[in-house]
């Protein structure tokens, strides 16, 4: 399974952004978005920006895999204890 990210564009030098996902900060390949700009938000799969979507959805997006990951955070406890 893959799992595209949401991802916050803070700085871009050349066709390499630096993004933001949820605090934590990675390098991106730009090359197949023709108009990102630093602020928007992105998907980002295997290192590249793959398509730009709306801040809410990000947001949202976000939201529902923190939500996820507690969830299998929680069974994992279940299950050991």
């Amino acid at each position: 399974m893959c799992l595209a990210i949401p991802s916050k564009i803070i700085s871009i030098q050349d066709q390499m952004a630096t993004i933001d996902v949820d605090g934590v900060r990675r390098r991106a390949s730009l090359m197949l978005l023709e108009d990102a700009r630093v602020g928007d938000y992105v998907i980002v799969h295997a290192g590249f920006a793959i398509q730009k979507i709306d801040e809410a959805t990000a947001l949202e997006s976000i939201r529902l895999l923190r939500e996820a990951a507690g969830l299998v955070e929680d069974s994992r406890k279940r299950d050991q204890g």
